[in-house]
């Protein structure tokens, strides 16, 4: 298995970015660049993502992120292995717009095209941060997606539990809208709870207890605007004090739910090398101090990205396409763009010979390449 030095694009939401990285024949990682230009200032008067608006951005200045990766990695269209770029799923004119600079890069270069699972990539980007083994259980906040996931290899996903309703992303950004705090709404309401008192107001956290991992948010939304209301006009301690009370609510309900995971993954025969933290709410303090408890509980290691790497960005595509690459996956010019694309239907299609090889022991202390699919696993 040789080297692999893949460029990645990722345009699904407000970021536009693209990244070079290199994926060794050990199974270890490189960022060689990582672009990012955000969208947030664009978006913020609007109080979220306008997607015409997100698209024409992305029209603009793709191109020139992508031109921008190249040149801090210090090479070439022709010195890369395969371009990757995210499919799916995500706002439709985005995906378009990144996916088809791929296609017209990887046509004119000759390179392979992979089309890489947006949600996937989240799922596999702490094997490039911490070298995480197979199998793992991912807790996956990534915008309007909530998911506990069993990851047995690559294009292996059984999802255990989701949510029914919100997001916890959504649930974080609607909270902060209705207390009046900017966009994006996460990051505000972290801040505000920082100088809240959790205790102030008692609410809900819905489904804990419960056997199946699934979460609902909706009920403790609805919870935070009722107590807003009731104590109306607000003070600025009050905002502070229903962010932290509202916070410390999400963060025992994921506590609880990720013990359920946990515990169907133990039923199920598998032992997990690590709990995963990905996506945009992975870099909450608040969530992550209480996960490296849950984790250490379940006998195993939280292992969390760095918080430019929970959030949209090119390397965690191009780190997805590599691993995909490495097991013989590529795609052609008519893949198609993806508004829905469920992790658990991203299921990859090993050929016999590189399955051989993918399934093979790793050197001693390298993670393993990845295994061959069972087929579609979960719902």
């Amino acid at each position: 298995m040789d080297d692999l030095l893949l460029l990645g694009i990722e345009t699904t939401c407000d970021e536009t970015a693209a990244a070079v990285v290199l994926r060794r024949a050990d199974g270890s990682g490189e960022i060689r660049s990582n672009v990012v230009l955000s969208q947030v200032d664009e978006h913020a008067i609007y109080g979220g993502v306008v997607p015409e608006i997100a698209a024409r951005a992305h029209v603009e200045v793709t191109d020139h992120v992508v031109a921008q990766a190249l040149k801090e990695a210090g090479i070439g269209l022709r010195h890369l292995s395969g371009i990757a770029a995210a499919s799916g799923p995500g706002l439709i004119g985005g995906v378009i717009v990144g996916l088809t600079t791929a296609k017209a890069m990887a046509l004119a270069s000759g390179k392979p095209l992979i089309a890489v699972n947006h949600l996937e990539a989240h799922a596999l980007t702490a094997r490039l941060t911490d070298g995480v083994t197979f199998p793992y259980l991912l807790l996956l906040v990534s915008g309007g997606h909530t998911q506990l996931v069993c990851v047995s290899g690559v294009g292996r996903y059984t999802k255990l539990g989701g949510t029914i309703d919100d997001a916890i992303g959504e649930a974080f950004d609607k909270t902060a809208k209705m207390l009046g705090l900017p966009y994006p709404g996460g990051p505000a309401v972290e801040r505000a709870a920082e100088r809240g008192d959790p205790a102030r107001f008692a609410l809900p956290r819905p489904l804990s207890g419960r056997a199946e991992p699934d979460f609902s948010l909706s009920g403790l939304k609805t919870a935070v605007r009722i107590e807003a209301t009731r104590i109306a006009p607000l003070s600025e301690q009050d905002v502070c004090d229903l962010c932290a009370s509202f916070q410390a609510a999400i963060v025992d309900v994921i506590a609880d739910r990720v013990r359920a995971a946990q515990r169907v993954m133990r039923e199920r025969g598998e032992k997990p090398s690590a709990l995963v933290l990905a996506g945009g709410v992975g870099a909450n303090q608040a969530v992550r101090k209480m996960l490296h408890k849950v984790a250490a509980e379940g006998g195993t290691r939280l292992a969390v990205p760095p918080p430019a790497l929970c959030t949209d960005n090119g390397a965690m595509i191009a780190w997805a396409g590599a691993e995909r690459l490495a097991l013989g996956s590529r795609d052609t010019l008519e893949v198609p763009p993806r508004a829905r694309w469920p992790l658990d239907e991203a299921t990859l299609e090993v050929p016999a010979a590189v399955a051989k090889v993918a399934t093979a022991p790793a050197p001693l202390g390298q993670p393993p390449l990845g295994q061959p699919p069972l087929g579609h696993a979960g719902g």
